[in-house]
């Protein structure tokens, strides 16, 4: 097994007062589309590890033959390690990464103290059931990913021809993350810990609607929702990166500061000025 280069899994140390960040990638996608994330908030002081998912960033075929509990237990993988640095652990995630972040702050509690979710499906654009897709992965092993051309939905193109993910969505790994999904939805009114969802208006590939969707189904008092402008589905390397990272932070500060003195934050949306 060959990694594509640049694509490698990171960790940025930072400050043993801080908490950590285990960064997420999404479906199809690598560790890379979180580097730039990663370097922001590392320069918070806070130690920063970005994952690998089982089965991404190397061929298609390996990602076919991984399960939606595999990348679980990458995650749960990711977390013991940052375990060992800090027991203040923040999950961000970008798409299924997102997905990721939100079913696993569950499972990992209570050593998790939030959630970063950013472009984060609530359904398949196409929601057919999961059988339904893996029965048809048996006649058909890929598909396209936009109907339109290459890039066409990212806003910065010198990002987009940098960026690293599998040119077709492999089928069979379709029906699994429709399952994480399903997974994620019944584990939402467990969550427990603050929650900031990030979701661009212009995304053509998450319909900018699973945001106010996960949002209601939260039963967590602190929860915000953010709206970006001018960035596509990847909006940690597009062209609203930067607003997004200075929002991340600042959530991550605020829940650190607000667990230190007792107090508890309410559920609020922002919406960006761009």
């Amino acid at each position: 097994m060959t990694l594509i280069p640049t694509a490698e899994p990171f960790l940025l140390p930072g400050q043993p007062d801080r908490p950590a960040c285990l960064l997420i990638h999404g479906f199809t996608g690598a560790p890379k589309e979180m580097r730039w994330m990663g370097e922001a908030l590392n320069q918070h002081g806070f130690t920063c590890l970005g994952i690998r998912l089982t089965g991404h960033a190397t061929r298609p075929r390996d990602m076919i033959r991984s399960r939606y509990t595999d990348w679980m237990a990458s995650v749960e993988d990711g977390y013991h390690l940052l375990r060992g640095l800090t027991p203040d652990i923040f999950l961000v995630g970008l798409s299924m990464g997102g997905v990721l972040s939100l079913l696993m702050s569950a499972k990992l509690a209570p050593r998790v103290r939030g959630v970063v979710a950013m472009s984060t499906p609530f359904d398949l654009p196409d929601p057919h059931p999961a059988w339904q897709i893996q029965l048809f992965s048996y006649l058909k092993s890929y598909m396209r990913k936009t109907k339109g051309r290459p890039g066409e939905g990212w806003f910065d193109k010198n990002a987009y021809v940098d960026h690293i993910s599998y040119p077709l969505n492999p089928i069979r790994s379709a029906a699994e993350l429709a399952k994480l999904i399903g997974k994620m939805r019944a584990a939402l009114p467990a969550i427990r810990v603050p929650v900031l969802l990030i979701h661009s208006r212009d995304d053509k590939y998450v319909p900018p609607q699973s945001m106010p969707r996960l949002y209601e189904r939260l039963r967590v008092r602190e929860k915000e929702m953010l709206w970006v402008s001018g960035s596509g589905h990847v909006v940690t390397r597009d062209a609203a990166r930067e607003e997004v990272f200075s929002a991340a932070a600042a959530f991550i500060r605020q829940v650190t500061a607000s667990n230190t003195a007792g107090g508890a934050s309410t559920s609020t949306q922002k919406t960006s000025r761009a």
